[in-house]
């Protein structure tokens, strides 16, 4: 699985599928969530209603997906990350799980590439640095024949120089 870095906009990414730092709601906020919903317009809104009616709100570390609407991507995966609260193991494990389900549900959608932004490393004070390492672990230890490609979406240059430099060891 070929890991790639870029720095830009994952609204505007080409890839089967793109990964949402979405709130338990899954009805859109601000960051990268608010972005998502409003680029990829009411198809993505009405269908994560849909998805709380069925199962009610999203728990923090799951992934449910969507279609991508306006998006060039076909897919959204909306995972919820973990709100930073110092407990360090339970908040690791908790943003460990979003990028594991993400693949896991790929993977069963038959995605060959998928693009993940900085889960929970705004509003919700993630340490950058130790999310970029859960993330990059994650995706390295997960063994897909279907997955070919995974995408780091970093939209600041100070995440884009914490995983550049954890790709590079």
């Amino acid at each position: 699985m070929k890991i790639e870095l870029i720095k830009g906009d994952i609204t505007k990414i080409e890839a089967d599928a793109i990964v949402n730092a979405a709130n338990s709601s899954l009805l859109g906020g601000g960051g990268v969530d608010g972005a998502i919903h409003r680029a990829g317009g009411k198809q993505i809104l009405e269908e994560c209603r849909a998805i709380r009616n069925r199962q009610g709100k999203c728990k923090t570390g799951e992934a449910v997906v969507t279609t991508g609407g306006n998006l060039p991507a076909q897919y959204v995966i909306h995972t919820v990350g973990p709100v930073w609260n110092g407990d360090e193991e339970k908040c690791s494990k908790l943003l460990a799980k979003c990028y594991k389900n993400s693949l896991e549900l790929a993977e069963n959608l038959g995605i060959k590439t998928i693009a993940f932004p900085n889960i929970s490393t705004g509003v919700y004070r993630f340490p950058k640095e130790l999310a970029g390492k859960i993330a990059i672990e994650e995706v390295k230890n997960f063994k897909s024949e279907i997955l070919k490609k995974v995408i780091f979406i970093c939209f600041d240059d100070e995440n884009e120089e914490i995983y550049r430099n954890l790709l590079e060891k």
